[in-house]
């Protein structure tokens, strides 16, 4: 951006949340000279693009947690919002603070099942040792079932047979298609090619009904995992990759009347929270149809600072406006598949865009940080 704005001391904008979306809604402000405070629990933005590798390759942790504090200072904050007062403006942490604000962006995003999602208040170097201990697990383990065949579990399977070809890999996925509905069908029957081609054995319309009585992430040796249309497969480690919740506890009590069915907050289309003309929602936890990816929670953040800019200097605010749906599959560092704008791309222009290093060498890159090697 590169221009300053002048503000007065009345100006602060809080973001929840440092994920894709809160780190790029920081950094715009950063550039702009706009005061604002980052809050997330953790002391490291988590490039979990990258986690499922991170969990397979030794060494590689390291490269997908970067640290906020390095980047932005004394506008960053580790902690947890409990709760927010709209009434006074000001978010209440878990340790009874209060952080008062002209202007809040939302970008909690979603929780899931570890390794695809880390949400916890640790440090950075005990975040990295968790994906280090689950890479020397899966070295354990000669078989291994991959629970979940969305966009998480095909990347998962394929990242494990990757690393360790002669492994016995079996996804099982409890609909008909692999991969995400959004996607064409033929990036989803690539997706199964591929997967078969790395001797991935796929069992599709099947459900795991034994999951609760499974150790998950963990070598032991002899599981036996069971589905409702009664397989049975013995397996020495199961890898959960099922479906993503919002993450919606900092939030969901005070604007318990403005959220959609899965807790993702209703906005308009500057992506304002409905009813409030300072409080933006943007990434995961915004009510908008489009798939839930990194790249749009980006896209969300550069609206949402403009509009924030826009509305102090009284200029008309900026549309958001999803567009052709741009989707890659990294199938392992040397295979993927995908689409921009509606168009299938297949392995060799998605491995030289994603698959190689999944973006994180962009992520250190925009935290203004040296990658380590």
């Amino acid at each position: 951006m590169g221009s300053r704005l002048s503000v007065d001391d009345s100006v602060r904008v809080v973001i929840v949340g440092g994920g894709f979306g809160g780190i790029a809604a920081a950094n715009h402000l950063k550039s702009w000279g706009i005061p604002f405070i980052l809050v997330d629990m953790k002391d490291a933005f988590h490039h979990n693009v990258a986690a499922l590798r991170a969990s397979v390759s030794s060494g590689f942790a390291q490269k997908t947690f970067i640290s906020y504090s390095v980047t932005f200072e004394d506008s960053f904050r580790q902690a947890k919002v409990i709760s927010i007062d709209v009434e006074k403006q000001h978010v209440v942490l878990h340790d009874g603070e209060e952080l008062a604000f002209s202007h809040l962006i939302l970008a909690t995003g979603s929780d899931g099942p570890f390794p695809g999602k880390f949400n916890h208040i640790v440090c950075r170097q005990s975040a990295i040792q968790t994906y280090e201990d689950m890479v020397k697990e899966i070295q354990k383990a000669p078989r291994v079932v991959v629970v979940g065949g969305g966009a998480a579990g095909v990347e998962m399977a394929a990242e494990v047979k990757t690393e360790f070809p002669a492994k016995q890999v079996t996804l099982i996925h409890s609909k008909i298609a692999l991969a995400d509905v959004e996607l064409l069908p033929s990036v989803r029957q690539k997706v199964k090619e591929i997967l078969i081609q790395k001797g991935v054995h796929i069992l599709l319309s099947e459900k795991v009904s034994n999951l609760p009585m499974l150790t998950l992430n963990q070598f032991s040796e002899n599981m036996a995992v069971k589905t409702d249309k009664g397989t049975e497969i013995a397996t020495d480690m199961v890898i959960l990759c099922t479906g993503i919740e919002i993450n919606s506890s900092a939030y969901s009590s005070v604007f318990f009347d403005k959220l959609a069915s899965d807790g993702a907050l209703k906005v308009n289309e500057h992506l304002q929270v409905v009813g409030y003309d300072n409080i933006y929602a943007i990434g995961d936890c915004a009510h908008v149809k489009e798939p839930k990816m990194a790249y749009h929670a980006s896209l969300h953040a550069n609206v949402v600072v403009t509009n924030i800019i826009n509305s102090l200097t009284q200029k008309p605010l900026k549309t958001y406006k999803p567009g052709s749906l741009t989707y890659l599959l990294s199938m392992g560092r040397n295979d993927g598949v995908g689409q921009i704008n509606g168009y299938y791309v297949g392995c060799v222009i998605v491995t030289t865009v994603k698959s190689r290093d999944l973006f994180v060498s962009k992520s250190w890159k925009e935290m203004g940080q040296r990658m380590p090697c």
